[in-house]
């Protein structure tokens, strides 16, 4: 069996308010509370990084089964979005909403808009993030698939 093993140091000043600073390889900045919930808002926070790992482990999963579907894509964006709830002040991280836009080649055909739809949800199974929060986060997908106009 085949492990990868990857590391982050950490270190943090003050209580719940202060700052810290983590060190994950390429990942190296500040973090603290975020402003929304009353922190300091310093650098990142863990709702972003899980958000970002979230949107990027998807993205990435999507594109290569795209790439290997040989589905004509001109462009793939997305914007991601987390929702907290705090409910009797319990946190929870409750959904995180993937919204990828695909525009395929001006000769693609409408079974490659086809195809590429299913790869948009089977992407989300697929993705070992998500696979690493189902049942804790509830995940949403609103996918946008279109044919370039060729201009």
């Amino acid at each position: 069996m085949e492990q990868h093993h990857f590391f982050l140091k950490a270190n943090w000043s003050g209580g719940r308010n202060g700052d810290g600073f983590i060190d994950a390889g390429q990942l190296k900045t500040k973090v603290s509370v975020p402003s929304e919930m009353n922190g300091p808002g310093i650098g990142t926070n863990p709702d972003e990084m899980l958000l970002g790992a979230a949107a990027t482990c998807y993205l990435i999963t999507l594109a290569a089964m795209l790439e290997r579907s040989s589905i004509p894509v001109d462009e793939l964006i997305m914007e991601s979005e987390g929702i907290v709830e705090v409910e009797r002040g319990v946190i929870a991280y409750k959904t995180i909403i993937h919204r990828p836009a695909i525009t395929l080649a001006a000769d693609a055909t409408d079974k490659d808009v086809q195809k590429a739809a299913l790869l948009t949800e089977k992407a989300e199974k697929s993705c070992m993030i998500s696979r690493a929060i189902k049942g804790n986060v509830e995940m949403k997908l609103e996918a946008d698939i279109r044919i370039s106009s060729g201009k």
